[in-house]
């Protein structure tokens, strides 16, 4: 019996490409395909791509020109690339680097075992259509195998609200739901291999609405009914609008006990005038008294939020409008970036901030962040969270797990991955906490 051919994956970006690159592996393991974390041993390396961060297309790039002294050793060797830089750049990506072999978008990869057999076959394709079969029809069933304590399941893809700053729309098509029999199924068979949390991914999830026997469902319906699922212990979602977050998923933060109390809401700017340019069609007005309203009902709520700053047009009292956003929300951590042009998008033809400038902000709101984040830690000690351990910690007899909180929290105990206890917080780490069982 010949040995199974080889695949690497190297994932850019998102917890979507996380959970794509995994669905991506179970159909060409489907296909005979076994994963390997040595590019060297590969038969096929696939570059699952991100659009989002500056230059990204150029480090895929880039990247693809290291893999050319592996090409020429094994010339066997078949080159994907696959994700949102794919599907922006399509043909171009093939006329600049012939190395590579397909180019597949996100919505199309569950077409990736036919285009490996005809790069096998010597024939290059490309796929950057927007299909309309659903290509979770066309994956195969997940593996039996046991996997992490922890697991991401998509259950939304698209976007239809067109900020000024961002390509999702461009790379991921419209917005559009999986159906809620797929997705309770797929849970389902997450917890059967051991899963006690899911993340549920969307580019904005809470704009959930799939199809359920009795109507379309949100995504706080969605959460109640996997709630029910026995062995399913956490719950979380992940990226949501603030446009989106509806009166019942508000509300399921209250009720539903599995549903962890950490919210990442992101809101880009402080100043109305700057969101209006975003196209964000809310105020920060607006996002406070959101955030008012979920904290009436979630107290203890962590939040989290992205921000931009040097948006074309962005004046120091438009920055000085984020800080105080940000001073009033008080978030437990943070991604803040300098805006950078997404060729294609509005915004792009703007005249940037000064890069010194924006530069300048950026280190500014990221000490306030920082700050900020430190002292949320800080005010742990002391308190008991509830811990899911997922893997051992450098020390000898150390577990790493997270808490409710999201926080990663060491523990000396003999836990096994998977089994959830009580810490009591004793010491905060610039980017963790420590404790003792308790």
């Amino acid at each position: 019996m010949s040995a199974p051919k080889k695949l690497f994956i190297k994932t850019y970006g998102c917890q979507m490409n996380v959970y794509d690159s995994e669905r991506m592996a179970e159909a060409m393991g489907a296909e005979g395909y076994v994963t390997t974390e040595v590019a060297e041993e590969a038969d096929m390396v696939l570059l699952n791509t991100c659009h989002i961060r500056e230059k990204a297309a150029e480090k895929v790039y880039s990247d693809l020109g290291r893999l050319r002294p592996l090409k020429l050793a094994k010339p066997d060797l078949k080159i994907g690339v696959a994700g949102c830089v794919a599907q922006a750049e399509g043909e171009e990506i093939l006329k600049r680097m012939p190395l590579v072999d397909l180019v597949v978008g996100p919505q199309s990869y569950h077409r990736l075992p036919a285009m490996a057999k005809a790069a096998e076959a010597g024939q290059k394709t490309v796929d950057t259509d927007f299909p309309e079969e659903d290509k979770f029809d066309h994956l195969p069933d997940r593996p039996k195998a046991s996997v992490r304590p922890t697991a991401f399941l998509t259950v939304q893809e698209g976007c239809d609200k067109f900020c000024a700053f961002c390509v999702v729309p461009y790379t991921r098509g419209s917005e559009v739901s999986r159906p809620a029999e797929r997705i309770m199924k797929e849970a389902r068979g997450l917890v059967e291999k051991g899963v006690r949390e899911i993340t549920l991914l969307g580019q904005n999830v809470n704009a959930y609405h799939g199809a359920g026997s009795d109507g379309d469902w949100t995504l706080a319906r969605l959460v109640r009914e996997l709630a029910k699922i026995d062995g399913l212990e956490r719950i979380r979602y992940t990226t949501s609008h603030p446009n989106d977050m509806g009166d019942d998923l508000i509300a399921a933060h209250s009720e539903e006990p599995k549903l962890m109390p950490y919210l990442h809401l992101p809101v880009q700017s402080g100043s109305d005038r700057i969101l209006k340019a975003m196209n964000r069609k809310h105020t920060a007005e607006d996002y406070l008294r959101l955030i008012e309203r979920i904290r009436a009902v979630r107290p203890d709520m962590m939040m989290s939020g992205d921000f931009i700053v040097g948006f074309p047009g962005e004046t120091d009292a438009d920055f000085d409008a984020t800080m105080d956003l940000i001073r009033a929300v008080n978030y437990g951590m943070a991604y803040s970036f300098k805006y950078s042009a997404r060729p294609g998008t509005p915004a792009a033809e703007k005249t940037p901030v000064a890069a010194e400038v924006a530069d300048a902000r950026l280190q500014a709101l990221q000490a306030l962040i920082t700050e900020q984040q430190r002292a949320a830690q800080k005010a742990m000690i002391g308190r008991e969270v509830s811990v899911l351990f997922e893997k051992p910690g450098r020390l000898p007899g150390q577990m790493v797990g997270k808490s409710d909180y999201l926080h990663a929290v060491h523990v000396q105990t003999d836990a096994k991955p998977g089994q959830i206890a009580k810490v009591r917080i004793t010491k905060s780490a610039p980017n963790s906490l420590a404790g003792d069982i308790a």
